[in-house]
Order: C-alpha cells, then structure tokens, then sequence
C-alpha cells in the first residue's frame, strides 16, 4: 500500500540522494532514455529545496521512497520552461508548473500517477495568483529504434487530468541518451490546464 507526503524546502535535504538515484533509474528507460550522473541530480533537486512555493510528493512503500513528482510555479523554473510561455503572452506569475514523476515499476497501476498531479495540483490551488497547470514531455517518434513494442503514451492518462497538449507552448532540453557521447537537444511539448 502506498502512502504520499508533501514536502516543501529544507525539509527535502534527507531524501536528495534517494531521489537522485530514483531519477536516474526511472528515466534511463523510454523515453527519456537519460544518461545522468548524481552530482548533475542533486543540484537540479536543490532548486526545490531552494525555490519559494514549491513542493516535491513523495511514494512511500513503508519507509522506501518508490516514487516522487515536483512542482513549483513558473517564474522560479529556467528559461528553457519560461520562453515559450513569455512568448504566448502568458504571466509566469499565473502559472504552476508540474516537474517530472518518476515511480519505480514494480509499484506502477496503483493510483500514483493520479496521487501525484492530485497533490501538486492542491499545493498550487492555494498559492496566490496561481491560475493554470502545465508540465512538458518529450515528443518521441513512432519508430524510434529504442521503443519497446508495449510502450504506450501517457496523453490519453494527462487528457484524463484535464489537461491539453498545447503544441504551439514548445521547448528544448539537454542531456546525455543512453549510447550517445555527449548531450544533445530533445523537443519537449507542454500541457496545460486551468485550475479552478
């Protein structure tokens, strides 16, 4: 049975390492296929320790972390995140944006990915100014050679939410795949939804 908590700032500090490692193992698959390294993870996870108004949810099996999802509004996020949205006339002050949630496969299909947007969703309700939700993902294509032949999108999971694929609010990550030699730029998609 899975239990959640909320955590917000310096109270995070205890669980950095195991979320750096939780990362690294869940997005090594598609289709992040992400090639990272520790020290790269705990900086980027001291931004949510660091950031005002943010919050990461924690999956607990007993006292294992199995899974985790971040948040924090908009304007705290880098310029890769912000542009697009600077560029479709949006304030930054008027949205949440939900970061990554990575979950252990064993633990799948037991309701975390709901819990996860279910809490990040709630934290940002009470945040004031705070009119939509969005998140990005990484747009793959069909035949990429590292698809496995079960994988199935989450879209119809996130439309499900409530959230829209909005393909005109688009990005560029970096990182290192899996097999390649040095990072490289991967186009990412946000969705988006309003929060009442």
């Amino acid at each position: 049975m899975l239990t959640f908590q909320r955590l917000s700032g310096p109270e995070l500090n205890q669980y950095i390492d195991e979320l750096a490692q939780l990362r690294m193992h869940v997005f090594r698959d598609f289709p992040y296929l992400y090639d990272g390294d520790s020290d790269y993870e705990a900086r980027y996870l001291k931004t949510y320790i660091e950031a005002p108004d943010s919050v990461i949810v924690l999956a607990f099996d007993g006292k294992k972390v199995v899974g985790a999802s971040t948040g924090l509004p908009l304007r705290h996020e880098m310029a890769e995140v912000k542009q697009p949205f600077l560029d479709a006339g949006y304030h930054l002050d008027d949205i949440f944006y939900c970061g990554e949630s990575v979950l252990l496969p064993d633990y799948r299909g037991q309701g975390a990915g709901v819990a996860f947007f279910d809490h990040r969703e709630e934290h940002a309700k009470h945040l004031q100014g705070i009119k939509y939700s969005c998140f990005c993902g990484v747009q793959r294509p069909a035949d990429h050679p590292a698809r496995p032949a079960d994988y199935v999108p989450l879209d119809q999971f996130w439309r499900n939410r409530g959230y829209e694929k909005r393909p005109e609010l688009a990005t560029h990550f970096s990182w290192k795949e899996v097999g390649e030699a040095e990072e490289s730029l991967k186009p990412m998609t946000f969705w988006m939804k309003p929060l009442a």
